[in-house]
């Protein structure tokens, strides 16, 4: 299960990172074009693990739906890679596809499918893991996640720093071009391998039965709910003291109060798909600032597709330093930095990012004139036919700069990574763990799944915006997103300063004393609660990595 998890990891995040310049220099988009299709992608990457939960809790399993999706999946990576060969279509030989329609149909069909697959199998391959133990075996699970939490890490880094590489090399059958099918190859020879793995453990397996799905309890519980609201409107029947009360007649209090408790955080999460908008914008917008700019450190030349390493490499940095040095230090300081409060710090570090990443893109535009040879240049060299080689033949040549030169370099890009990660860690990680204290322990895969959605509905923001701004300058859009963000931070600090932290456990625990549910039942209950508990805090510690 970890080895799977590690080749899926790399095999997702190796073909994101080359993505947007996919789009850009081999199907030839413009950046508005390429940045929406890759949001698009990215928004139902983070919409389908909802129904992979539902198809896994209700009727396959979560074996047989890692194993079916991971078909899909498998599937989408290698038509993805063949979309890449533009030998398929060149006719010619002339280094250009004949008939680029085609590559952008195998493209999207790839898309969908990856989209289907990654998505489905996100909420499945964690929780199987879990299933494997006994309750008894804490130790076990405990090393289990520890090590699941470290082979997401290193697929993410490990991919981002890889691909860009392949994708850099010059490759093709009739003319050389820059390798994308090999740099969508290797992460779709990496999902067979992640399949072929975990389908060689099947006879190892604990495969528990489907047991149904509490988001289509919940989803039904509100549906009844409004529809019986609706159908007593009349004044002639006295009012509830919550809407939700309107379902005590078909559901027992105990799941209405749960449902209580889960929609009173999701009411906190309808500003959080602003910082999503400007974080997922690193595999799109910043990705082709680097592109205009200077990539050469010494010998070494960076990938413009290269600088996303920076995101998983502070990742693993900042998560330690955060719990152990600068969370402790602040407590004794004897300040109240609550999880809510740490969330409004994260989303006011990725405004300044985008500051930042105006600031550099101000630099670019700006740039000074060179005649030095400059990596990313192009030159025109006017050579007369009277050159006469014995004398100074270099007074005779005109030099004509057709392209300037990317004189701002890549490291400029560091600040603006560091406080976009820095954002990163303090929110998600911090809102995470904040959903998942305020929420019952049967609830938490409704806050994930809420979680997702905030995600999804950031990348399709990104999506309407770079189809209807259209912003003569890119700095502008930095510091209007910049600007939105702080907008929704204000609005976010007062919704936090108005919320009442809970104990969900305590508020369960007076409705499995009430009368309402038989004594099995309540016993039944308490078990389950306790038995999840321990699950549920290894899930937390896994969703502080890259989802």
């Amino acid at each position: 299960i970890v080895v799977n998890e590690f080749c899926e990891r790399f095999s997702y995040y190796g073909m994101r990172a080359v993505l947007v310049l996919y789009f850009r220099y081999f199907l030839r988009w413009d950046d508005d074009l390429a940045t929406s299709i890759y949001h698009a992608f990215v928004a139902l990457c983070y919409l389908t693990p909802i129904l992979g939960a539902i198809v896994a809790d209700s009727w396959l399993g979560k074996f047989k739906t890692i194993i079916y999706l991971s078909i899909v999946y498998a599937i989408g990576q290698i038509v993805m890679a063949v979309s890449a060969i533009n030998d398929i279509t060149d006719a010619n030989r002339d280094g250009t596809p004949d008939n680029m329609a085609v590559h952008v149909t195998l493209a999207m069909i790839g898309l969908i499918l990856i989209a289907f697959g990654t998505g489905g199998i996100k909420p499945c391959v964690s929780a199987f893991g879990g299933d494997q133990f006994a309750d008894h075996q804490t130790r076990q699970r405990s090393t289990f996640f520890s090590v699941f939490y470290l082979c997401i890490n290193a697929g993410s880094l490990l991919s981002t720093l890889i691909t860009p590489i392949l994708r850099g090399q010059e490759c093709g059958i009739h003319t050389q071009q820059k390798c994308y099918p090999l740099a969508f190859g290797v992460p779709a020879a990496l999902m067979v391998v992640s399949l072929i793995v975990f389908i060689a453990g099947s006879g190892m397996y604990i495969k528990a039965a489907p047991q149904g799905n509490i988001m289509l309890d919940v989803c039904n519980c509100i549906g009844f709910a409004i529809k019986n609201r609706f159908r007593h409107r009349s004044k002639r029947y006295p009012k509830r003291e919550h809407w939700l009360d309107w379902a005590n007649e078909k559901y027992n209090k105990l799941l209405i109060a749960q449902i209580k408790m889960v929609l009173k955080v999701l009411f906190l999460y309808i500003p959080l798909p602003m910082f999503w908008t400007l974080f997922d914008q690193k595999g799109s917008r910043w990705t082709f600032q680097a592109t205009t700019m200077d990539g050469t450190f010494g010998t070494l030349i960076l990938q413009p597709d290269q600088m996303q390493t920076v995101n998983p490499i502070l990742i693993l940095t900042l998560v330690p330093i955060m719990d152990r040095v600068v969370y402790p230090l602040i407590r004794k300081c004897g300040f109240n930095f609550s999880p809510l409060k740490r969330m409004t710090v994260g989303m006011f570090l990725a405004a300044m990012a985008f500051v930042s990443a105006a600031l550099v893109q101000i630099q670019i535009d700006s740039c000074t004139f060179s005649k030095m040879f400059r990596f990313g240049a192009a030159y025109t060299f006017l050579i007369p036919s009277t050159l006469n080689l014995t004398d100074n033949c270099g007074a005779s040549v005109v030099e004509v700069e057709d392209i300037k030169p990317n004189t701002v370099h890549m490291a400029l890009q560091i600040p603006q990574y560091f406080l976009i990660t820095a954002g990163e860690v303090v929110f998600s990680v911090t809102g995470l763990e904040f959903s998942y204290s305020q929420a019952p322990s049967n609830m938490k895969a409704v806050l994930q799944a809420g979680w997702l959605f905030t995600v999804a509905v950031g990348n399709f923001i990104v999506l309407i915006v770079a189809e209807l701004a259209k912003l003569p300058d890119q700095w502008a859009e930095y510091v209007l997103f910049a600007s939105l963000l702080v907008a929704v931070c204000i609005i976010f600090s007062i919704m936090a300063y108005f919320y009442t932290y809970i104990n969900p456990a305590e508020i369960e625990a007076q409705f499995m004393q009430g009368d309402e549910i038989d004594p099995e039942d309540k016993e039944k209950k308490a078990i389950e609660l306790k038995s999840k508990d321990f699950v549920q805090q290894q899930n937390e510690q896994v969703g502080k990595t890259k989802m």
